[in-house]
């Protein structure tokens, strides 16, 4: 395959200080003809291909250019084309794009792709992402405004230290120093987002994960049972595809759903009342309660009507 003998003659360039065509037909079983030609697709892919002349001469790498030998494997090349093609969509990075040109060199022709990725999700600012990673890159302290959980707006100054695409969310995990601790925070909740002339330096005790590692891991949850009618199904298996769930003869669904601290999940119960008549809250009985006053909260509002 065309393809497979590309990627496995950069392997050999990567690792070997110099090879003649003739050795690489006679491994490949191909002509010296067709490995010129192929000599000739890596070159245009981007790749530092020199040609020695004389008696010992034929085909190496640049000296001083590195690659990682096990990035690629023909059966990927596409599905990596599809990843990086959205990564620059949503960067808008010029280097993405020309990996990707570079890639399409020595793709596969006239496949239908197999893969399909969209990164791009709802935000209350369209360029926080761009922002926030030349921030990440260039060390630059950030100011913006947020809405926390207890829907409490702060101003916070962070410092940074990578993104996270997360459950079709985006996150952005650094160092708060308005709280003087790491912390997470979600794009979506995060406004009027300004790079600042200060730089900061890593901190050397920064944790590698705080902030994402599962709390339902480290403390006790609480198993929410909920029925879920035959009208509700697909809007539930989309927001809790992982949990257990048992179907029943008349078309409705018991979902299990392990969620730590319940009573307080605001995001449960935002998830539940969408559901409108469609699920109803079997235990505990206190978050039924929380449920039942959400309700009757929100009738209040249209009393009127």
């Amino acid at each position: 395959m065309k393809l497979e003998r590309l990627i496995s003659i950069i392997y050999k360039l990567l690792n070997h200080e110099v090879l003649s065509a003739s050795m690489l037909a006679e491994e490949f079983q191909v002509s010296p003809r067709t490995i010129y030609r192929d000599i000739d697709v890596i070159c245009a892919a981007g790749f530092p291909v020199v040609s020695y002349q004389g008696t010992n001469g034929g085909y190496g790498m640049m000296d001083g250019y590195k690659m990682d030998k096990s990035l690629l494997g023909s059966y990927d090349v596409n599905s990596l084309i599809t990843v990086l093609s959205s990564l620059s969509t949503v960067f808008e990075d010029e280097r993405a794009q020309g990996t990707i040109e570079r890639l399409q060199t020595i793709g596969t022709e006239h496949q239908t792709p197999s893969l399909a990725v969209d990164l791009e999700t709802r935000r209350a600012d369209p360029d926080a992402l761009p922002r926030l990673r030349t921030a990440i890159t260039e060390r630059n302290v950030v100011r913006f405004d947020y809405i926390n959980g207890k829907n409490e707006r702060t101003t916070r100054d962070m410092e940074p230290v990578r993104l996270y695409f997360k459950y079709g969310i985006w996150y952005v995990y650094g160092y708060c120093q308005t709280r003087r601790e790491y912390r997470v925070f979600r794009l979506s909740r995060m406004m009027n987002l300004h790079l600042l002339q200060e730089v900061f330096q890593p901190h050397p005790e920064a944790p590698q994960e705080a902030g994402f590692v599962n709390r339902a891991w480290q403390d006790p949850v609480q198993e929410v049972v909920v029925r879920v009618g035959p009208e509700a199904l697909a809007e539930a298996m989309d927001q809790f595809h992982q949990v257990d769930k048992q179907f029943h003869g008349d078309g409705s669904m018991m979902m299990r759903i392990p969620v730590y601290k319940p009573l307080e999940a605001r995001w449960l119960w935002s998830i539940l009342l969408s559901f409108g008549s469609g699920a109803e809250v079997l235990e505990p009985p206190a978050l039924r309660g929380i449920l039942k006053k959400q309700l009757q909260n929100t009738l209040k509002l249209y009393e009127e009507v």
